[in-house]
């Protein structure tokens, strides 16, 4: 299990009238923790798209506890559980201090420049086992 933490401040434009951030928001915020995850242990993901792989998303699914609201400093906490094998499913916790907000994950296909489906590339698969073989369960 691998497990990474990004901070957002709340924008003005994330939010309603009231200062409650607009649940569709909650997406962008998971893909900063997923390429912040990525990243953080060695897998960048300009890299993959420019050597023809994409992560297009099959399934997500949001669950909300409390509001975020405006200029609030929130963290992205993302997990990757299990090495992917042609999908890779990502969990996210988002919280305001230790105040969990919400929750989510996401399911990703690694597909080729056609859209294919196929196996992630051995980079990757590589940077996936040093990390899991390394015990990274919390990244910076």
């Amino acid at each position: 299990m691998i497990t990474s933490r990004a901070q957002v401040v709340v924008r003005y434009a994330e939010t309603d009238m009231m200062g409650v951030v607009y649940h569709g928001n909650y997406l962008p915020w998971f893909e900063v923790g997923r390429t912040t995850l990525l990243r953080e242990i060695g897998l960048v993901y300009r890299q993959l798209e420019a050597d023809g792989y994409r992560l297009p998303v099959l399934e997500v699914s949001a669950k909300f506890f409390r509001p975020a609201l405006y200029d609030d400093t929130i963290t992205i906490v993302t997990t990757l559980r299990e090495k992917p094998l042609l999908r890779i499913r990502l969990e996210y916790e988002v919280r305001r201090g230790e105040e969990l907000l919400a929750t989510g994950f996401t399911v990703h296909a690694f597909i080729d420049r056609e859209g294919k489906p196929v196996r992630p590339p051995a980079s990757a698969v590589r940077v996936f086992n040093e990390a899991f073989a390394a015990g990274q369960s919390e990244l910076p």
